[in-house]
């Protein structure tokens, strides 16, 4: 496995089998995103307990879902940058975090966009509601690390340690329905027997999930070309550097 991941973990090899991905999971994302907000908006049915509202779903649980996958990459990421101490792994995982913090506040906000229709609150310390606020934190503590800590050692480091403390949270988030009284429903797609959901709900929900996971991808991908592109430009100017001192033969 070492041995795997040093393959993996090479900047010159990352950038060269993953550069030809960015522009087709671009494309996928918008394509996906694109349809699956049609189908949700002009489609798909209302709901005969929440009428015309249920269309938040469409949003809000495909940025619940990556919030949870995001902050699992991040502590896997952290894990692999912990242990073998990859400094791709750590800016992976560092780059997709503001990402991450962004689906985590999306869903709160949509979630009690939608609350308040359903429940007649916009926020209530439900079990699961408090689990996510639990997870923005961590994500701003994540973050927080990178931007105080100077040193990248030491900064890749502490936050690896809170990644992975924190993933503790995310069967928290997932089970906390079943665990806890809640005011959200239990699992309708992920669950035993399969969906209980209507496949003209279904479809629509899966297909934005897969564009949000595209554009995750995507931003991704981009991030961390970028980063690797900016700690090559020193490296670059400094051999042209010791071209131009070096005496003509």
């Amino acid at each position: 496995m070492p041995n795997a991941l040093e393959k993996l973990a090479n900047p010159e090899v990352f950038t060269r089998r993953t550069r030809p991905l960015i522009l087709p999971f671009g494309a996928a994302a918008a394509v996906l995103l694109l349809l699956g907000s049609v189908i949700a908006l002009f489609f798909s049915p209302p709901d005969f307990r929440q009428g015309e509202s249920v269309r938040i779903m469409y949003v809000h649980v495909p940025a619940a879902w990556m919030a949870l996958q995001t902050y699992a990459m991040i502590a896997v990421a952290s894990l692999v940058g912990f242990v073998w101490k990859h400094r791709l792994a750590d800016i992976a995982a560092r780059e997709a975090a503001t990402m991450g913090l962004a689906f985590a506040v999306l869903a709160i906000i949509t979630g009690g966009l939608w609350g308040k229709v359903t429940w007649g609150v916009f926020w209530d310390w439900d079990p699961r509601m408090t689990s996510v606020l639990v997870l923005v934190f961590l994500y701003l503590g994540y973050i927080a690390i990178w931007q105080v800590i100077e040193n990248e050692f030491t900064a890749a480091r502490a936050a690896a340690i809170l990644a992975m403390l924190g993933a503790v949270n995310l069967p928290i988030i997932k089970f906390s329905v079943d665990w806890w009284d809640s005011l959200h429903q239990k699992a309708t797609v992920i669950r035993e027997g399969g969906p209980s959901m209507p496949a003209s709900m279904l479809t629509p929900l899966l297909i934005m999930a897969l564009g949000y996971t595209c554009l995750f991808v995507f931003f991704l991908l981009m991030r961390i070309h970028t980063v690797l592109a900016k700690k090559k430009a020193p490296q670059r100017k400094a051999s042209s550097a010791r071209l131009e001192e070096a005496p003509a033969s």
